[in-house]
C-alpha cells in the first residue's frame, strides 16, 4: 500500500503523519516540541496505542526530520523508507506565485526560497526540510502545499494596505496570512458539525499556538485575517510581536546603534511576543505555571488575549452575522480556562461558553444553549487536509 508523509514545520514545532493511501488511514504520526530550544520533545504515536518519546536538547529542524525517518524502521513502523510514496510539505508563503499545491522541482524549490521575504521564520526552514528529505528519499516525489492559498482571493479592502496603489500594484504588496491550511480545514469541519453548506456559513476562526491567527470567514471564503505581509503581524505570539508601531524600526535602530534592519526583525521576530513579555519562555504552559508569582507572566497572557480579543470583536462586527466561534491550534485546542478568558471579553455580543463542555475538551459545540453566537472546539487537521491536495495532484 503506498503512503504519503505529511510534514508541517511550525515555528517552533513540527507535526507529521503517515498515511496509508487511498484509504487516508493514519500509520502513525508524531509531534516535535520546542524545537531548538532545551528540552526538545520528540513522540511517534503508532500501532495499537503505542507510543515512543525521547528528549534531545536543541533539536534543529533537519535534526528531527532525519530522526523521524530512522524512528520509523526502528520502531517497524515501515519496513523500509521505500513504502514512502511522496512526501508533501507545509509551505507558509507562496506569494502570488503559487495559488495551488505543486510538485517540488528545483526551479519550484529555488522559488521557495525566493519567497522568504514573506515569511523570513518559515519558508528558509521549511526548503532546508525539503533538501533534507530529497536526500534521504531521493526517488519519492516530494510536494508543496502553501499555506496562503486560502487567502489568495481576499477583498482587496482587506488585502492591501494604505499606500500608494501603483507600489502595491508593482510590488505586490498585500496581506498573505497564514495557517491558511488550518483555517480552510477548520471552515470545512465546522460547516460539516453546524450542518450547513460550506458556502453559507460566517465564522471567525482562531488558530492559537506559537504561532497565532484570526481569520474572518464569510460565506465559506476567506474575508480577512490578521496576519499581513509576512506572518510578523497580528496576535502577540510565542517569539512574534504581532502589530507594532513601523515608526519603532528607525527608532529601534537608532537607541540600539544598529544600521542593520535584519537585527531589529529578528528581535521583533524572535526575541518578542510571549517570549520577550513574560521573560520566563515562549511556551504558554511555562507562563501559566508562573503566572500567579511573575507579574511579567501574569502581563504576557493579558496582552495575548487582549490581542486575540480586539481582532475577534472586530471580525464580528466586519460580519455582522456571525455563525460560530471556532478554537484551534495548541493553545486553543488544549487550554480551557484561556477560551474562557477570550469568550467572557467577548460576552458584549452574547456569546457564553458551557463550562462542563469547555472543560471536557472534546470536538464540538462548547457554548452554552443561550448563546448567541455558537462556540466550536475544533482540533486541527492540516495534514489530512495537505494530503487531499497531494491525492489531487497525483490522480
Amino acid at each position: 500500500m503506498q503512503k504519503t508523509l505529511i510534514i508541517n514545520a511550525g515555528s517552533s514545532s513540527l507535526k507529521w503523519q503517515l498515511f496509508a493511501m487511498p484509504a487516508e488511514t493514519v500509520v502513525a504520526s508524531g509531534l516535535v516540541e520546542r524545537i531548538s530550544m532545551p528540552g526538545s520533545i520528540f513522540t511517534i504515536k503508532y500501532g495499537d496505542h503505542q507510543k515512543f518519546e525521547k528528549t534531545v536538547d536543541q533539536l534543529s529542524q533537519s535534526q528531527a526530520a532525519q530522526m523521524l525517518l530512522d524512528e520509523l524502521q526502528q520502531l517497524a513502523i515501515i519496513e523500509s523508507l521505500s513504502e514512502i510514496t511522496a512526501v508533501a510539505h507545509r509551505v507558509v508563503a507562496g506569494g502570488e506565485t503559487f495559488k495551488q499545491a505543486v510538485a517540488i522541482t528545483p526551479e519550484v524549490l529555488t522559488a521557495i526560497k525566493q519567497l522568504s521575504d514573506f515569511a523570513p521564520l518559515h519558508n528558509p526552514m521549511e526548503a532546508r526540510g525539503i533538501e533534507t528529505m530529497a536526500k534521504a528519499l531521493p526517488d519519492v516525489t516530494q510536494y508543496a502545499v502553501f499555506d496562503s492559498q486560502f487567502f489568495t482571493d481576499l477583498p482587496e479592502m482587506n488585502a492591501i494596505y494604505s499606500l500608494p496603489y501603483d507600489l502595491t500594484q508593482q510590488y505586490h504588496i498585500r496581506r498573505y496570512g497564514e495557517h491558511g491550511i488550518s483555517h480552510g480545514y477548520l471552515t470545512g469541519r465546522a460547516a460539516t458539525l453546524l450542518d450547513q453548506p460550506q458556502s453559507e456559513v460566517n465564522l471567525v476562526t482562531l488558530h492559537l499556538g506559537s504561532g497565532s491567527s484570526l481569520a474572518a470567514v464569510k460565506a465559506g471564503r476567506a474575508f480577512d485575517t490578521s496576519m499581513g505581509f509576512t506572518p510578523l503581524t497580528g496576535v502577540t505570539m510565542g517569539t512574534r510581536a504581532g502589530d507594532v508601531d513601523p515608526a519603532l524600526l528607525p527608532f529601534l535602530m537608532k537607541v540600539l546603534k544598529t544600521t542593520d534592519p535584519n537585527e531589529i526583525m529578528t528581535l521583533l521576530n524572535d526575541q518578542s511576543g510571549l517570549l520577550g513579555l513574560s521573560g520566563v519562555s515562549s511556551d504558554m504552559r511555562e507562563i501559566r505555571a508562573q503566572e500567579a508569582t511573575n507579574p511579567q507572566a501574569h502581563l504576557a497572557i493579558e496582552i495575548f488575549i487582549n490581542r486575540i480579543v480586539k481582532y475577534a470583536g472586530s471580525y464580528l462586527t466586519e460580519l455582522k452575522h456571525v455563525d460560530a466561534l471556532v478554537f484551534a491550534g495548541g493553545i486553543g485546542e488544549h487550554n480551557p480556562k484561556l477560551r474562557q478568558q477570550i469568550v467572557d471579553e467577548l460576552s458584549i455580543f452574547g456569546v457564553k461558553l458551557d463550562a462542563d463542555l469547555n472543560a471536557a475538551g472534546q470536538e464540538g459545540v462548547i457554548s452554552s444553549p443561550d448563546s448567541q453566537i455558537k462556540v466550536l472546539l475544533i482540533p486541527t487537521n492540516e495534514e489530512l487536509a495537505m494530503v487531499r491536495q497531494v491525492a489531487v495532484l497525483q490522480n
